[in-house]
C-alpha cells in the first residue's frame, strides 16, 4: 500500500499533468496481444504481437518478412470485423498476393511514397490519430530521406536516413502511448527491414557479419526484434508429373523481446502454391503447429511412448491422426488454440 504521501504526490502530478500520468504498477493493464495467424510464432513472441509498441522484422530477400505480416493482418480482421490498417508501401502493394493470404484489401488503407520523411509522418498521424488498429512499413530500405534525395549521385552523405529514424523513434513512443487507466484499442506497429553486410566487422566463426539499416536507435526503440529466414524448400510429388516445389519452411528468431525470453525459435511450414497434400495457396501447415504447441503446453495428452493422444475426451492415435483431426475440424483447432493461449498466459 501506497503512503499518504506518496498518494498525496500521485494526486498533486495527476492534477497538473492529467489524469493517468501517475499510477499505481499493479493496476496496470496487461499488455496487449495481437495473433500473428502462427500458434508456434505467438508461443514464442510470448502470446503474440505486443500491441502499442514497435516491432521490427528483419531478414533476407524472399525469406518470408511481408509474408509474415500478411498473415497478421488478416488473422487479426478474421477476429475484428473493423481492423483497419495502413500499410505504407515503399516497394509497392501487391493486392492479389495479400488476398491469396487471406487478407481483406478493402480494410487495408495504403500510401505508396519512397519519402521518408513522407511515411514517417502519415504513421505518426495515424497512431495519434486512433483510426487504425496497424501500422505496417514495408519496408525501411526503400526509403530515402530528404538530404539525400536532393543530392546528385556523386555527393556523399553520412547516415541521412539513421538521423530521421532515431527522430521518428522519439517522437513516436508520445503517439503510440495508449491510456493505462482507461480502455482503448490497441495499436500493432511493425516496420520490415533486411540484412545488409557489415563490411570490416567482426565475424566469429567465419559468419558474414549482418547489420540492418537504420542506425542503432532503433534498436533500442524496438520492443521486439524478429529474424526470419527459409531454412529449405517444400517439394511434394505430383502423380505422373514429378516433384514440384510448393512451399518453403521459415525460421524465426526473437534477436530482442522485451515481454518474453529472448534468442527463442520456431518454424512455420508456409504454401506459395497448391500442394499435392491438399495444402492451398496462401496456407500454413496450422494443423502440425496446433498438435505440437497443444502437446508442449499440456493441452493435449500423450500416453507415453503408445502414440495416443487425447484431448478432453476425445483420442487418436498417433501424430498423423490428430493432425488429420485437427485439419478437418476448424472449431477443434480454435479450441485448443485458446487453451494453448491461455496457458501462456498463466506462465508469464
Amino acid at each position: 500500500m501506497l503512503s499518504d504521501d506518496a498518494r498525496a504526490l500521485m494526486a498533486k502530478i495527476n492534477k497538473r499533468c492529467g489524469d493517468g500520468t501517475l499510477v499505481i504498477a499493479s493496476q496496470i493493464p496487461p499488455l496487449p496481444r495481437f495473433t500473428s495467424g502462427s500458434l508456434s510464432l505467438d508461443v514464442m513472441l510470448g502470446g503474440g504481437w505486443p500491441g502499442n509498441q514497435w516491432i521490427e522484422i528483419v531478414g533476407a530477400e524472399s525469406s518470408g518478412k511481408t509474408t509474415i505480416v500478411h498473415k497478421t493482418i488478416a488473422a487479426n480482421q478474421q477476429k475484428d470485423p473493423e481492423f483497419t490498417t495502413l500499410w505504407i508501401a515503399a516497394e509497392g502493394y501487391d493486392q492479389e498476393w495479400a488476398e491469396d493470404l487471406g487478407v481483406d484489401t478493402s480494410r487495408v488503407m495504403v500510401h505508396t511514397t519512397n519519402s521518408m520523411e513522407e511515411a514517417y509522418s502519415a504513421m505518426l498521424e495515424a497512431a495519434e490519430s486512433r483510426a487504425v488498429d496497424a501500422i505496417v512499413l514495408d519496408s525501411y530500405p526503400a526509403l530515402i530521406a530528404a538530404d539525400e534525395d536532393g543530392k546528385g549521385m556523386d555527393e556523399f552523405s553520412i547516415s541521412p536516413g539513421a538521423r530521421v529514424t532515431g527522430k521518428f523513434f522519439r517522437k513516436a513512443g508520445q503517439v503510440t502511448k495508449r491510456s493505462m487507466v482507461q480502455e482503448e484499442r490497441p495499436l500493432l506497429c511493425i516496420i520490415i527491414n533486411q540484412w545488409r553486410d557489415k563490411i570490416g566487422g567482426f565475424a566469429p566463426h567465419g559468419a558474414t557479419p549482418r547489420t540492418s539499416p537504420g542506425g542503432n536507435a532503433k534498436n533500442y526503440a524496438h520492443y521486439v526484434r524478429l529474424d526470419v529466414s527459409r531454412t529449405e524448400w517444400i517439394d511434394e510429388k505430383r502423380p505422373g508429373k514429378g516433384i514440384a516445389r510448393c512451399g518453403q519452411v521459415i525460421k524465426l528468431k526473437t534477436l530482442k523481446n522485451k515481454s518474453a525470453p529472448p534468442q527463442q525459435v520456431a518454424s512455420i511450414r508456409f504454401f506459395f502454391a497448391d500442394s499435392p497434400s491438399g495444402f492451398r495457396k496462401g496456407d500454413y501447415d496450422t494443423a502440425a503447429e496446433t498438435a505440437a504447441m497443444g502437446v508442449l503446453y499440456g493441452v493435449i495428452s500423450r500416453a507415453g511412448s503408445s502414440g495416443w493422444y487425447s484431448f478432453g475426451e476425445k483420442r487418436w492415435n498417433g501424430e498423423g491422426a490428430l493432425s488429420a483431426a485437427i485439419t478437418k475440424d476448424p472449431e477443434l483447432r480454435a479450441q485448443i488454440d485458446t487453451e494453448v493461449h491461455e496457458a501462456i498466459a498463466k506462465a508469464r
